[in-house]
């Protein structure tokens, strides 16, 4: 993909353009083994962790209500609130299944990936240091965390079964931020100057000349306005993700892949902004929910972003 041009990575998947950027209905295993080397510019994603949540019968679980490891946590002040994955559920055999399905996924992403490029990736406090490490014993550098400071309904809740007898204790502790990972593809050997030279990565995008990127952000739960548009139940914020596509493309320029693309908010993202993203989702269902909604999620005014970046200028 010489220069940014999309054209290359659609391959022979169906695919559908969106104002700069592409939408693929693929496996992002299959269509990141496919590219060529140093291809993309950045990853921003929010995965499903490639364990059972996304599996057929726990997708029934979740829409019929019944939960599975979906928990479906009771309203609060009259509002509903949106199905969470119960990663306590999960026993050792899955959590290996979810660590060797990240080392596999980095390997790929780590070749598809030019030297110095950055992966924004979403998690929670509860897997976080499994995923890094699978990360890592994949082939990419860690570099810290990006701090979504939000009260994410997670946590916080007395022991199931048990409410009445222990109405002092919690199980985990109320969630009041949420961790995406940062990590970078190995530079070669060139410094970040010869970096940003020769392949447009190795750095982040300052907020402004003055202040540069930071890693904690004060961010808000997806508003009701965005899960009109497009029920996926991890929907982050435009107003979070739009600084996110921003920071991962140093000089401004390149191509961003969101390579689980859920409903599109990513790419939306990218289209707000004047970057140009690769959405990739294997999902049917998503895939054409991300069709419709990307056009109005871009669409979104987020006053919040424009007082963000003034308030460190």
């Amino acid at each position: 993909m010489k220069n940014g041009k999309l054209d290359p990575v659609i391959l022979d998947y169906d695919a559908i353009s969106i104002g700069r950027s592409r939408i693929i209905h693929a496996d992002c295993m299959e269509w990141l083994s496919r590219l060529p080397e140093n291809a993309i510019h950045a990853i921003v994603t929010d995965p499903p962790y490639g364990v059972k949540e996304y599996d057929v019968d726990q997708l029934a679980k979740r829409a019929s209500g019944s939960g599975g490891i979906w928990r479906i946590p009771p309203s609060f002040d009259g509002h509903g609130r949106a199905p969470l994955p119960r990663f306590t559920a999960l026993d050792q055999r899955q959590r290996e299944r979810m660590r060797q399905f990240f080392i596999d996924w980095a390997k790929l992403a780590r070749r598809a990936l030019r030297p110095g490029a950055h992966v924004f990736i979403a998690t929670n406090a509860f897997i976080a240091q499994l995923l890094y490490d699978a990360l890592v014993d994949g082939g990419l550098e860690f570099r810290g965390q990006v701090i979504r400071q939000v009260r994410t309904l997670r946590g916080g809740d007395r022991p199931k079964n048990a409410e009445q007898e222990f109405p002092d204790v919690i199980s985990l502790p109320k969630g009041c931020y949420e961790p995406w990972g940062l990590f970078r593809k190995p530079m070669d050997g060139l410094t970040v100057a010869e970096c940003l030279r020769k392949w447009e990565t190795g750095g982040l995008r300052r907020v402004s000349r003055d202040k540069p990127f930071e890693d904690v952000i004060m961010s808000e739960r997806t508003s009701r306005r965005e899960r009109s548009i497009a029920d996926h139940p991890s929907l982050k914020p435009q107003s979070f993700l739009r600084l996110l596509v921003r920071a991962a493309l140093p000089v401004g320029e390149g191509v961003i892949v969101d390579p689980f693309m859920g409903s599109g908010s990513t790419i939306a993202a990218c289209e707000a902004v004047g970057a140009r993203g690769i959405g990739v989702e294997r999902f049917r269902d998503y895939y054409e929910l991300a069709a419709s909604a990307i056009p109005r999620l871009q669409a979104v005014e987020v006053a919040q972003v424009d007082r963000m970046m003034s308030s460190y200028s």
